[in-house]
């Protein structure tokens, strides 16, 4: 087999040319799958946020069915993977959420309470999540 001496060294510029071309690709699909990765972790942690959050205005209007007049709220109080704070100003009961990774979520809700009772009826009229 004879050698052409204007072809020497093509080989191995096309082979360093393609491996260059891989590593591109994969590194690009690499940072492709981080991001998708990181995104999810975002919408986890802001639906337990919610959950944690819905969990608090569960809480109160429980509270609220029992005795129309409480009005006290809860700081910080201690739920499975954060904890949530609750506050009543008027007819409105504001709850945040908050994550153990520190995701916070809020849910407002204007309520109106049947005077009679107990247990005393509780209707939700308005609810406004992360507003």
């Amino acid at each position: 087999m004879s050698k052409n001496p204007k072809n020497q060294g093509v080989v191995l510029l096309m082979v360093v040319f393609v491996v260059a071309l891989v590593s591109a690709i994969v590194i690009g699909m690499l940072q492709l799958n981080t991001e998708d990765v990181q995104i999810m972790r975002n919408h986890i942690g802001a639906a337990e946020a919610l959950a944690i959050a819905e969990a608090g205005l569960n809480d109160a209007l429980a509270q609220l069915r029992a005795n129309a007049a409480w009005h006290a709220g809860f700081a910080a109080k201690p739920f499975v993977g954060g904890a949530y704070t609750v506050t009543m100003d008027g007819s409105q009961i504001t709850s945040v959420g908050t994550s153990s990774q520190g995701y916070i979520a809020r849910v407002k809700a204007d309520v109106t309470v049947a005077p009679a009772g107990p247990p005393h009826r509780v209707a939700i009229d308005r609810i406004r999540v992360n507003e």
